[in-house]
């Protein structure tokens, strides 16, 4: 009930953000004066909108981040049992069953090498001839 309460007021602080927001004046808002828009500033009072729209705006926007924050940390903290409402997620999983295999008759298991162990060499290297690196000659230029 309170996710949903909070929702319904999220949504209509965001709209009214957006309204207040396109409500106020930009920067380049002084050359339409020149052509008849200048007397609409004087709804709001002397100093026109400015003050009051960018307070209402601000107000609003500390709102809807704060609203934002607390129904994050609601949803990642919940009071809801651990699978609950995850659908097919939430169903236990039974274990894999081996096939029965007598005991006579197991096989070995290979072994997993650990990080950083080298592997030993299938074939004998006894056969395989060595490069070795060719020394320059005495007096010659390296490239």
């Amino acid at each position: 009930m309170l996710m949903l309460i909070l929702n319904v007021v999220y949504v209509l602080v965001a709209v009214a953000m957006i309204a207040l927001i396109l409500m106020q004046r930009g920067s380049g808002a002084a050359a339409g004066s020149g052509f008849g828009a200048g007397a609409s500033g004087t709804v709001f009072g002397a100093r026109g909108a400015s003050n009051f729209l960018s307070k209402s705006t601000k107000w609003l926007a500390v709102v809807f981040f704060g609203i934002s924050l607390f129904m994050a940390w609601y949803a990642s903290h919940g009071a809801r049992p651990a699978g609950e409402g995850l659908g097919v997620m939430s169903q236990a999983v039974a274990p894999a069953v081996a096939p029965s295999v007598p005991v006579g008759e197991l096989q070995a298991v290979p072994q997993v090498a650990a990080v950083g162990d080298v592997p030993q060499a299938a074939a004998p290297t006894e056969n395989i001839p060595v490069q070795s690196e060719e020394k320059p000659v005495e007096g010659a230029q390296k490239d």
